[in-house]
């Protein structure tokens, strides 16, 4: 048996901004490491930060800084490479000073952390490095690189896929563990790896399914009129998230964001269309809500997790929007509710105690586990 570590460690905790998934499942694994009386000090870039500063709770144990990170352009729901390049390297200079303002500032409080968790974000990592500190990596992005997925799927993705593996396993070398989040499970094909489910807000594990008779809709273009015009072609009524504008447009009810409307939205709903993003795909499965996803162009994650949706029989997914493929997504409704009816719903659980273990094992000096004893979803070699 190894030696009881410490209570109270100094972690530090690293997210990524682009896209809100990052921020809302770090805001669960941060609300638990606080209350097992760790200090943790979060760097965060992009919404994230604010989002964060507003959602976690006021502690003497916590403080939020913010960094400025990579951000990604889209343009006809594809991710525009070329202008996201020249967005990036323009704002390079500025970011490069403020995260170094950043960095001296943790260091020069005295702070030492004892290990760094990242949510698919650099600085922190960097950090860690520079450091000699150990690193557990916590996202679902890992999975692009970390298992093991069949012809079809690498075939289909092309150098889409090899570009997507490439950043992936670049991003966050030789971590001391890397815990997947994800619905699907594919066979772990690489060591330090586990497989855990989702990481859920309270608020969606404490929800109850009701269905009832209008489509949720989620996009992030408020300029996608064209996605309107489809759905005004079609008998049913939708509740469209992400436009910008509240009121009503004949069968769409155009709804400003609200996270407790949007759960009750999304519990009560006959089915959801949105992108391919991993958290609003892995909380419409734990919820058993049939989903039609329009993955972002170039973006395989996206397709990635759409194809596993597919599937798994748990949805569709279509490269574009249009009525008949809604009408059709829509009549096949019975199938895919009957197929989510086989998911088992998680709580966070089985997450924490993968968390936990690993805070125990670097409290003790353990080295790099290949295997977890906590359970999980997947492990290396898989069982």
């Amino acid at each position: 048996m190894r030696a009881a570590y410490h209570l109270g460690m100094k972690l530090l905790y690293g997210v990524v901004g682009e896209g809100m998934g990052h921020a809302t499942r770090s805001r669960v694994v941060i609300e638990h490491l606080l209350s097992k009386g760790h200090e943790v000090r979060v760097v965060v870039s992009g919404r994230a930060h604010r989002f964060l500063k507003e959602r976690l709770p006021a502690s003497d144990r916590l403080s939020v800084e913010e960094i400025d990170g990579l951000t990604l352009t889209y343009e006809d729901n594809r991710v525009d490479r070329s202008e996201s390049l020249i967005r990036n390297l323009k704002a390079a200079p500025a970011a490069i000073k403020k995260n170094v303002e950043v960095y001296r500032r943790v260091v020069e409080t005295g702070f030492a952390p004892e290990l760094v968790f990242s949510d698919f974000e650099s600085w922190a990592a960097l950090y860690a490095r520079n450091h000699f500190l150990p690193v557990v990596s916590i996202d679902n992005m890992q999975v692009i690189n970390r298992c093991r997925h069949s012809r079809q799927i690498k075939r289909q993705g092309g150098t889409d896929y090899r570009l997507a593996k490439l950043a992936v396993k670049s991003k966050l070398p030789g971590a001391y563990h890397y815990l997947v989040t994800s619905f699907f499970f594919p066979p772990v094909r690489k060591k330090r790896t586990t497989l855990v489910p989702p990481i859920l807000r309270p608020e969606v594990i404490d929800a109850k399914r009701e269905p009832g008779q209008h489509v949720l809709v989620y996009q992030t273009s408020t300029s996608n009129e064209a996605l309107v015009d489809e759905l005004k072609r079609l008998p049913y009524e939708f509740r469209v998230y992400g436009m910008g504008r509240s009121g009503e447009d004949r069968n769409l009810m155009f709804r400003e964001f609200s996270e407790t409307g949007f759960v009750d939205d999304l519990r009560t709903a006959r089915a959801v269309i949105a992108g391919g993003g991993f958290s609003l795909m892995s909380e419409a499965v734990s919820l058993h809500v049939p989903m039609l996803s329009v993955p972002l162009e170039r973006q395989f994650e996206q397709t990635l997790n759409a194809q596993y949706l597919s599937e798994l029989g748990y949805g569709q997914w279509v490269p574009e929007l249009t009525a008949g493929a809604v009408r059709g997504f829509l009549d096949r409704l019975p199938e895919f509710t009957r197929s989510l009816a086989r998911y088992e719903r998680h709580d966070n659980a089985m997450l924490f105690a993968c968390v936990d273990e690993l805070i125990e094992r670097c409290g003790a000096g353990d080295k790099r586990p290949v295997r977890l004893a906590a359970a999980a979803m997947g492990k290396y070699p898989d069982a």
